[in-house]
């Protein structure tokens, strides 16, 4: 027996490993219903889908199956981790400062209410998904998506400056659009890593390259310095930890070809930071930095004026005074949320680090569980980098990044082997004696 319980207790957590709970697959099935749509964004490209609310439809369906399934559910409300309480606190905060908005109230509610859908889908996610296999599912979802994204946007319009507009909602934007690539691109290289097969393998390379061609043509700055630092932290994980040096050689000679081939409106608009001016794509550039300094002072200012509660959601353009956004994330979410707000958006994140790093601690976990924290690891790192440069607090992929690593951390401890107690003796030697003593089969005494 000895054995065995040793046997259980070193054996490493196997992927895709079946639980008896695992059942709810309607209301998963709508939550990766609900994944594909609002990544893959049908109803932006596909004609005639426009009209039909995909995103609203599967989500509610997924509540629906969620809550026809209480009480049946691995995993309870009981369970949800510290940082979906920062989440929901978020929340409360971001509808107190918009329905007391002096700026747009309609408008903060508006934009508040559509936000929240993503603590929906957040909750949804760490409840339902509960083994290394779904987990990895609604992950390809993501990363399949933005390959076929980008291919739809190059396609499309390979003619048009910076594919702005090429496609709407969360894409309609470039630099919205290379973030989006940028945070998915460590899951796509996580699965060419892991697939077997030239065939699949060959399906993976051809997506990334989309998703590389597409972040040049969008020549976003904030996107292609978010690829240099996400990009490095997933090549040390799988080049380097990995012991892949031939994916190091061909990621950097993939990205120079492609830098070289489409990346010269990229070059002019980090050439124009400096300065030197010398086209109209130059003098446009320049323009942009010059315009994004004056925002980010008018955010400072901002914060200052409505430190508690903010000028609600959205709301920042009217408040500019110029109708755009400032391109720092932190800065936004601090204006438009105020400093608590702030606060809880930083520890919201500094969780989903705080499960990785007790994840890499262990010494247990199989290839496939290994590979997804290490591309977990790169996005999140992507993400802090990136929400420097760009106005993307309320995009929806860096929460479903730290959803990830809640439900992963979950698995793993609810994988553990159960820490059965000792076998204790009976009874203590004098509690034996006196026993025996009393029912009259023996008259010793107990040594003292």
């Amino acid at each position: 027996m000895k054995e065995a319980l040793s046997a259980t207790a070193e054996q490493p957590l196997l992927y895709g490993a079946r639980t008896k709970k695992e059942a709810l697959s309607g209301p998963f099935f709508w939550l990766t219903s609900f994944y594909l749509v609002y990544c893959l964004r049908p109803e932006d490209w596909v004609p005639g889908l426009r009209y039909i609310p995909m995103a609203k439809i599967t989500g509610i369906l997924a509540i629906i199956g969620l809550l026809a399934s209480l009480g049946k559910t691995k995993r309870g409300f009981k369970q949800l981790p510290r940082e979906a309480t920062y989440l929901l606190a978020m929340m409360g905060l971001l509808f107190v400062g918009a329905f007391l908005s002096t700026v747009w109230r309609g408008g903060a509610v508006m934009h508040t209410i559509e936000f929240s859908k993503a603590y929906v889908a957040w909750v949804l996610t760490f409840l339902l998904i509960t083994t290394v296999t779904r987990l990895r599912r609604i992950v390809y979802i993501q990363a399949a998506s933005v390959c076929v994204i980008s291919a739809v946007a190059i396609i499309k319009g390979h003619s048009v400056p910076r594919l702005d507009s090429v496609l709407a909602g969360i894409y309609g934007n470039p630099n919205d659009l290379a973030f989006a690539i940028v945070l998915s691109i460590p899951f796509a290289l996580m699965f060419l890593v892991s697939v077997k097969g030239a065939l699949r393998k060959a399906i993976w390379v051809f997506g990334m390259l989309f998703m590389a061609t597409a972040l040049f043509l969008t020549a976003s700055r904030a996107g292609f310095i978010t690829l240099v630092i996400s990009g490095t932290v997933c090549l040390w994980h799988f080049g380097v930890k990995g012991k892949r040096p031939q994916l190091i050689v061909a990621a950097v000679l993939a990205v120079a070809l492609l830098g070289a081939v489409a990346g010269g409106r990229l070059k002019q608009r980090f050439s124009a930071i400096s300065g030197d001016v010398e086209s109209s794509v130059d003098q446009n550039a320049y323009g942009s930095y010059e315009e994004r300094r004056y925002l980010m002072h008018r955010a400072v200012e901002g914060i200052l004026h409505y430190p508690i509660l903010g000028i609600g959601v959205h709301n920042f353009p009217t408040y500019s005074l110029k109708w755009k956004e400032v391109h720092v994330s932190y800065l936004q979410i601090g204006a438009e949320g105020g400093i608590p707000v702030l606060i809880l958006y930083l520890l919201f994140f500094a969780r989903g680090f705080r499960n990785l790093k007790l994840l890499r601690r262990r010494k247990d976990l199989d290839e496939y569980t290994v590979l997804l924290a290490g591309a977990l690891h790169s996005s999140l790192v992507g993400f802090v980098v990136g929400a420097c440069f760009a106005p993307e607090a309320y995009q929806f992929f860096p929460y479903f990044a730290v959803a990830y690593t809640s439900v992963l951390f979950a698995i793993v401890k609810e994988r553990e082997p159960a820490r059965l107690p000792l076998i204790e003796p009976a009874a203590k030697p004098q509690r034996l004696a006196e026993i025996y003593a009393n029912d009259g089969s023996t008259t010793f005494s107990p040594v003292r």
